[in-house]
C-alpha cells in the first residue's frame, strides 16, 4: 500500500479483535513516530505504550468512558515535552507530536491494524495511571489493534471549497 491509499482508505476503528499486534509490527509503528519531522528537530514527544489488559481497561474508563478504547491489544499515550523547557519550541510541541501521532497511524494501517485519536480523556487521571510527570501533556490516546469492523467512508468537502488560489475565494487553478 503507498501512502495515498492510506491516507484514501484509513478509517478510525472503534471495536478491535482479540489478537496481539505483533512485537515486529508495533517496534515498526513506533519507529514511524519516532522519524516524524518537529520543528527545530526537537523532538519533544514521549510515548507509553500500555500493554497491560489492565492498565488498557482503565485508560477506556478514564476516556470518557470510552470502554472500546480498552479493547485494542495496545495503547498509546502521546506525549508533548514541557513547552516551557528551554529545549522545545513552545508554539510547535503539542503539534509535532499530532505529526508523530499520524505517522504511527498510517504505518499502522498499513500493516493491517486499525486506531482511532481519542481526545476525550482526563487528562489527570491518564497521568495519574501512567505515572506521567505533572509538566507534559497528554496530547491523546491511541488504540491499536486488529479491527474488527470495517467503517464505511465519511463524506468529505468538495475541492473547491477547501482550497484556494494565491488568495482566499479565489478558485485553485489545476
Amino acid at each position: 500500500m503507498n501512502v495515498f491509499d492510506a491516507i484514501k482508505t484509513r478509517r478510525s476503528v472503534r471495536k478491535y479483535k482479540p489478537e496481539p499486534v505483533s512485537d515486529e509490527h508495533l517496534k515498526q509503528i513506533l519507529e514511524a513516530a519516532r522519524l516524524a519531522p518537529s520543528a527545530g528537530n526537537k523532538q519533544p514527544w514521549r510515548f507509553v505504550v500500555v500493554r497491560d489488559p489492565e492498565l488498557r481497561k482503565r485508560l477506556g474508563v478514564v476516556a470518557r468512558n470510552q470502554t472500546w478504547v480498552g479493547d485494542a491489544d495496545v495503547i498509546v499515550a502521546a506525549l508533548a515535552m514541557d513547552p516551557k523547557n528551554p529545549e522545545v519550541y513552545e508554539r510547535w510541541a503539542e503539534r509535532d507530536v499530532m505529526i508523530a501521532v499520524e505517522h504511527m497511524v498510517l504505518t499502522a494501517w498499513e500493516l493491517g491494524y486499525g486506531t482511532c485519536w481519542i481526545g476525550a480523556f482526563h487528562e489527570d487521571q491518564v497521568k495519574e495511571l501512567l505515572g506521567i510527570p505533572e509538566e507534559m501533556r497528554v496530547i491523546n490516546l491511541l488504540p491499536l489493534g486488529v479491527p474488527d469492523q470495517k467503517p464505511e467512508p465519511r463524506g468529505r468537502k468538495a475541492f473547491d471549497e477547501l482550497f484556494h488560489g494565491d488568495k482566499y475565494g479565489k478558485k485553485l487553478e489545476t
